[in-house]
């Protein structure tokens, strides 16, 4: 049996802006997206995003980025936005200043949508209540296991899958 380095990761380029990202242990790879290619997305489905310091630097906390975003998670909010017929404006993505860990806004799982009446109106009556999150933020699992939070002033919607895309 040959040993594989755990610390060498596999980058296979599949078209201009993606990249498929894993190592040899890896169950499956993750699709990485620019975010020239999210923005296409997002605007050919109609999606607005937003940045309080209208900027897409992923090393400011002030800007809105999608560089580095789950191909998954980018169809997530497209879903979203289709299933909902609701007006979706994303004010958070990749950029730093977000908490971390595995599943985080840093690593491609998250993103933020501003709230208003349609998309949580959407939100509460098509998904399940499934409790609080351990920050104390109620949240509402969709049948493909995403999770969205329900945080006050916005929405954190987590994406494990493109939710049916």
């Amino acid at each position: 049996m040959k040993v594989r380095s755990t610390l060498t990761a596999l980058a296979l380029v599949v078209a201009p802006g993606v990249a498929v990202l894993g190592t040899a242990t890896d169950a499956f790879a993750v699709t990485k997206i620019s975010n020239a290619t999210a923005t296409q997305m997002f605007r050919d489905a109609g999606i607005t995003w937003s940045s309080s310091g209208g900027c897409s630097d992923r090393n400011n906390s002030t800007c809105t980025s999608f560089d580095q975003l789950n191909l998954t998670t980018a169809q997530g909010a497209v879903t979203l936005k289709h299933a909902s017929g609701c007006a979706l404006n994303i004010t958070g993505g990749t950029e730093t200043g977000h908490a971390s860990g595995t599943y985080s806004h840093w690593n491609g799982y998250k993103l933020d949508y501003g709230k208003n009446t349609c998309v949580t109106n959407y939100i509460k009556n098509n998904f399940t209540y499934s409790g609080l999150r351990g920050d104390g933020y109620p949240m509402w699992t969709a049948a493909s296991g995403n999770v969205y939070a329900d945080e006050g002033t916005h929405w954190d919607a987590l994406y494990y899958s493109c939710g049916g895309c």
